[in-house]
């Protein structure tokens, strides 16, 4: 299976398509916890999970330029292959995601401040090896489970997916407020006719 870089954009160029009134859509793909925290003006959010699940439904309420933003732009290219697999044209993914944006000084929208789930999947990996390995002296066994949280980082790695992040995802903590899909979607078709008129 080939896989083609997705189409980026940098923080000076999207701010001033912002600035000029040119504004794409703006998809944050995080979680509602990290979006809650802080994200772009006019962003919607739409967490990479429901993106994969709803993106043909999307397809009909997207069909101008669209930019895809998370963290550092890993899971906005995983939400571009998804989008692109149902033939949504101009999709771009915020090149360095929101730590290029706030390196910027660009404009955010800030709210109480929480942990990234990257930060999180550090915490929960090097715990569950520390723990591995410190209990390894009473229960040799244990050992495995710090070379099996290895391996599975090294998979996320080279896939550039991470299981431990999708489930970290899904915890009451990083899905803050409601983020369901009729919500975004109405958003999304209210938007396009305030644009339109």
């Amino acid at each position: 299976m080939t896989t083609t870089n997705p189409s980026t954009v940098d923080a000076a160029t999207l701010g001033e398509l912002i600035a000029a009134g040119r504004a794409p859509r703006l998809l944050d793909v995080r979680t509602p916890g990290e979006f809650e925290a802080t994200h772009i003006p006019g962003a919607y959010n739409v967490p990479l999970d429901l993106l994969r699940e709803h993106r043909a439904e999307l397809r009909a309420h997207l069909d101008e330029d669209v930019v895809l933003i998370c963290r550092s732009g890993a899971r906005a290219g995983q939400a571009e292959r998804a989008l692109a697999t149902v033939g949504l044209p101009n999709l771009r993914v915020l090149d360095g995601g929101m730590l290029a944006w706030q390196a910027a000084s660009a404009p955010v929208v800030q709210g109480r401040p929480r942990w990234e789930l990257e930060r999180q999947v550090r915490l929960v990996a090097g715990s569950i090896v520390l723990a591995g390995v410190l209990g390894s002296v009473f229960v040799p066994g244990l050992k495995w489970v710090a070379g099996a949280i290895g391996a599975g980082l090294t998979v996320a790695a080279v896939s550039n997916t991470c299981a431990m992040g999708m489930l970290l995802g899904r915890l009451p903590y990083n899905r803050g407020a409601s983020c369901d899909l009729d919500t975004v979607v109405g958003r999304l078709r209210d938007d396009a006719a305030g644009r339109r008129s």
